[in-house]
């Protein structure tokens, strides 16, 4: 395959890109300077220097041609801040692009297209009873992103896999981790952990990577995917949090789901006073928080998705937010475009 990517110099895109390029694929992608010191970028992969949001479509499609593959591995998730209505955002980075570039993708030839969205949608979809689309802009505008996507296979022409993907881990030397806001969370709780009741799914960046290349392979039509591999309690995770931030068996508190609730308030007034809107409403964050939010890892499999060490992968993700926290160390932040 010919692969034409959005995110190539990221921490999913790059891994994805090695792959690829392992797998004896080729690989060209837009990238937006600087990339960070360190950072295991594949020399093999063809960059272009630029924002796609500068380019006109004759570019663009320029820049695709003689590709059959398409991976959107940008975007910005819910821990970024907008002024409202902050929906606005996520069409502008989430939405939009996927629509354009497999618009132009079709005129080009792209056979094969893979979009990395988010684990949300698939709880907003089997659990609608908690209406996640409703109280959070994040979720709804990517329950849309799937919907546009996905409707891009529907002449057959296309074949279109959208990755739900869940907590990831792993560090990219150089970039800040998306982390530091877990780190600040915790350094305001001294001096223990105060946290409800629940657990989530999770994959190391290498397991992504895997799911992209193999969506990419191996999807025929257009699918979500939810895609998960270690689903651990938040004392499990937590566990790990403490002894990589050099406090191990740091006391566990845990909060009825009415407390989290009332600290949503808080924060919902937070974000009125800096005139910001958070992508989930910190609210209704509770019920998220306070469930079981696992996947089955037979998706993941499916995809070619094997074993990795969670463990380490969160251990170096903490160590590396915390030197991110404590700026002791210049990194590149991460970027929408």
């Amino acid at each position: 395959m010919n692969v034409f990517m959005i995110g190539g110099t990221g921490l999913l895109g790059s891994a994805a890109a090695q792959i690829f390029i392992d797998r004896g694929h080729t690989v060209k992608s837009i990238a937006l300077p600087p990339l960070p010191a360190g950072a295991p970028i594949p020399e093999e992969m063809e960059l272009v220097w630029g924002n796609y949001f500068d380019m006109s479509d004759d570019e663009l499609k320029e820049m695709m041609k003689g590709c059959d593959t398409f991976v959107f591995a940008a975007g910005v998730d819910e821990r970024v801040e907008f002024p409202a209505p902050v929906y606005e955002a996520y069409k502008k980075y989430n939405i939009e692009p996927v629509r354009r570039f497999l618009t132009l993708g079709k005129e080009v030839g792209i056979k094969h297209a893979v979009v990395l969205g988010s684990y949300f949608s698939y709880f907003a979809k089997h659990f609608p009873e908690l209406e996640l689309t409703k109280k959070h802009p994040y979720i709804r505008s990517r329950i849309e992103q799937e919907n546009v996507a996905v409707s891009f296979a529907k002449d057959g022409t296309m074949d279109v896999a959208v990755l739900e993907l869940p907590y990831i881990f792993g560090t990219q030397p150089g970039r800040k981790p998306v982390w530091v806001i877990l780190i600040e969370q915790l350094a305001r709780m001294k001096p223990v952990t105060m946290y409800p009741q629940g657990g989530t799914t999770m994959l190391t960046v290498r397991q992504v990577a895997q799911a992209i290349v193999g969506a990419a392979e191996k999807n025929k039509g257009g699918w979500c995917y939810p895609i998960g591999f270690y689903n651990l309690t938040w004392d499990q995770f937590l566990s790990i949090v403490h002894a990589a931030m050099g406090k191990p068996g740091r006391k566990i508190v845990h909060i009825a789901k009415w407390m989290f609730q009332v600290f949503g308030l808080t924060m919902r007034k937070e974000y009125a006073d800096r005139n910001v809107e958070g992508g989930i409403d910190p609210v209704g964050l509770a019920d998220i928080m306070c469930m079981n939010t696992w996947i089955d890892r037979k998706w993941a499999a499916s995809l070619g998705v094997t074993e990795d060490d969670i463990t380490a992968a969160i251990y170096d993700s903490v160590k590396l937010s915390v030197i991110a926290y404590e700026g002791t160390q210049e990194l590149v932040e991460m970027k929408g475009e």
